[in-house]
C-alpha cells in the first residue's frame, strides 16, 4: 500500500496547482490541472464499469492518456477513466482544461471537458480504474 500512495506524490509540474472552483454569473467553472504522465508507468490499470457521474469536488488532478481519454485522480485515490467522442478533435488539454457540469456532478452523455483554446469534447462514458502491478 505505501507505493500505492508513492505513486500519487506531485510532481514538479503539478506542484502548487490544485482544481480551481470558479462561479460567473450562476455559472460553476472547474479548472483541472493535468499531471504529466509518469515517464516508467509500473502500474497497467484494468477498467471496470464505472459510474454514470462523478461530484466534481472529489476530484483532484487529471491525467492525459491519449486524445480521447483523460484519466480522474479523485480526492479518495481511486482513478476514474473519461471516454470523449470518437469525433473528438485531438484538444490541447496539457495545460490544464475546463469543466461546466450543470450541477456538482459530472455526467457522462451530459457535460464536456473544454480546452483552454475554446475546444470541447463530450464525455461519452466513465470506467473505474483498478490498479493492476506489474512484476
Amino acid at each position: 500500500m505505501p507505493l500505492l500512495f508513492g505513486l500519487f506524490a506531485a510532481q514538479p509540474a503539478a506542484v502548487g496547482q490544485s482544481v480551481t472552483r470558479l462561479i460567473i454569473q450562476d455559472e460553476v467553472i472547474v479548472r483541472v490541472p493535468v499531471q504529466p504522465r509518469p515517464l516508467m508507468p509500473q502500474i497497467d490499470w484494468i477498467e471496470k464499469k464505472g459510474p454514470k457521474c462523478v461530484p466534481v469536488a472529489s476530484i483532484q488532478r487529471a491525467l492525459l492518456q491519449g486524445s480521447e481519454q483523460v484519466d480522474f485522480v479523485l480526492i479518495n485515490r481511486t482513478r476514474i477513466r473519461a471516454q470523449l467522442d470518437e469525433d473528438c478533435p485531438a484538444l490541447d488539454f496539457y495545460g490544464g482544461f475546463y469543466l461546466q457540469p450543470e450541477d456538482d456532478r459530472l455526467c457522462a452523455g451530459r457535460d464536456a471537458i473544454r480546452s483552454r483554446m475554446g475546444g470541447s469534447c463530450t464525455i461519452e462514458h466513465f470506467k473505474q480504474l483498478v490498479p493492476k502491478f506489474r512484476h
